[in-house]
């Protein structure tokens, strides 16, 4: 059995995907009005509307019901992961427990699986993360990921025929990879948003893509991986497609419109988390500082594009 933790977009997406394929999924959701209008349409209508969940699926709001698993993924915002596992980390049993989220806790500056190996070292941690919708994936459309920190088993217990698994032992470089990418993402709609066009989004993406490397290098991180699915796949996902909710939420924020606060948009505080890591470690993201300024409100758009474009010429 496997059981996810966190009945938004991506969590159904997987339960879908993996039910699809026989296994016995047990998905918990911590509303009870949500499970309930879940166990009776076998539909996530709010966040993920127009797909069946399969029969193999088994939508609970009772946590006593995950008991006995063979992995958890936990698919929660970054921001809440922390907050989970310190009322209920203690509860958790399966070998295994699997973030799927991307980002950098803002209270720890920590990632997520650095966050699961703290609240339970005694469990194998991992990680799911890289270029991916939940929509595709929900739809069996293909799709490719890297589950890092995982072991053999995990990799093909969580595979399907069209969501291929990629193993890796480099969690810190997977971690940022995921996190990096959806300020970069914000910026690139920033870009669009405010008229720039698609030659200014392709040199940011290029110099986004640097800084993630930077940071991720200074932090312990390997160039390949973030040259894979986790950095550099995911990257030029989330920048190109008005699906990601972070390249929306900086397309209105180029064009100067509002963004439903519903909406979680994990760049928008990595972006603030980072700022403040590069900061301490003297390392230079302009593109993340600015981000930061904008989301903040420190700075306007029109003085934020000039800042960037007036930076000094320079080797690439």
């Amino acid at each position: 059995m496997i059981g996810i933790i966190g009945a938004g977009a991506f969590g159904t997406a997987l339960a879908i995907a993996l039910g699809r394929e026989g296994r016995c999924i047990v998905l918990w959701a911590r509303d009870a009005s949500q499970v309930a209008e879940m166990q009776e349409t076998r539909r996530n209508t709010a966040r993920l509307p127009g797909v069946i969940l399969p029969e193999t699926v088994t939508v609970t709001a009772d946590r006593a019901a995950l008991s006995g698993a063979d992995a958890l993924l936990l698919s929660l915002p970054m921001q809440a992961l922390g907050g989970f596992l310190v009322q209920t980390g203690a509860d958790l049993q399966s070998p295994w427990l699997v973030a799927c989220c991307k980002g950098v806790d803002l209270r720890t500056l920590k990632g997520p699986a650095e966050l699961l190996r703290r609240a339970r070292p005694d469990l194998g941690a991992a990680i799911l993360t890289g270029p991916s919708f939940a929509a595709d994936i929900a739809r069996g459309l293909p799709t490719a990921l890297t589950l890092a920190g995982g072991d053999e088993a995990l990799q093909h217990l969580l595979s399907t025929p069209t969501l291929r698994l990629y193993r890796s032992d480099d969690v810190t470089g997977a971690e940022l990879g995921g996190a990096l990418k959806n300020v970069v993402a914000i910026a690139a709609g920033i870009v669009i948003g405010a008229g720039l066009g698609d030659s200014a989004r392709a040199a940011l993406m290029t110099r986004g893509y640097a800084e993630m490397l930077r940071l991720a290098l200074a932090l312990g991180a390997r160039a390949e991986t973030l040259a894979g699915l986790s950095g550099l796949g995911d990257l030029v996902l989330t920048c190109t497609s008005a699906q990601s909710r972070n390249f929306r939420f900086g397309q209105a924020l180029g064009s100067g419109q509002g963004f439903d606060p519903k909406i979680t948009v994990e760049g928008a505080a990595t972006a603030k988390a980072v700022s403040n890591m590069a900061r301490t470690m003297n390392i230079d993201m302009p593109i993340t500082a600015m981000v930061a300024a904008l989301i903040d409100q420190q700075i306007a758009l029109p003085q934020a594009i000039q800042a960037l474009l007036s930076r000094p010429l320079k080797q690439e």
